[in-house]
């Protein structure tokens, strides 16, 4: 599939997205992409082991220990995490990996799409969201 109609695909509707790196901090672009998801009817899942809560949402330390499946996860780490994020996925069975922009990693990109993992990289979800809204 070709990456705008993926990002369309994994768009379309709101969903649960799980966001890895979400600060508690609101000047933080974790906290503001979040922040913009979340008003648009997408249930934000935080992945931060160091709070308790961020945006109303209670925090979990990593994906495996989520109560519910999240249709998206979104990454705002440095690239030396992702290979360990595609594992956890790969494991869980989660379909849709979301890296922010600015964050490239083409081993994990290839890893997880050999998993069968559909793969956004190095774009922004607020930008491409506000994007399909306005077209």
């Amino acid at each position: 599939m070709n990456e705008p109609a993926l990002i369309a695909q994994m768009l379309s509707t709101p969903t649960t997205i799980a966001v890895i790196g979400l600060s508690d901090n609101p000047a933080k672009p974790s906290h503001s992409v979040s922040a913009y998801m979340q008003s648009h009817g997408y249930r934000i899942l935080p992945i931060n082991p160091a709070a308790s809560t961020i945006l109303g949402e209670t925090c979990y330390p990593d994906l495996r220990s989520l109560t519910l499946k999240p249709h998206i996860v979104n990454v705002f780490r440095l690239p030396q995490h992702l290979p360990a994020i595609v594992e956890e996925m790969i494991a869980l069975n989660l379909p849709n990996l979301w890296v922010q922009l600015g964050i490239h990693n083409p081993e994990a990109t290839h890893r997880a799409e050999q998993a069968g993992i559909n793969v956004i990289m190095d774009r922004c979800i607020l930008i491409e969201h506000h994007r399909l809204m306005f077209r």
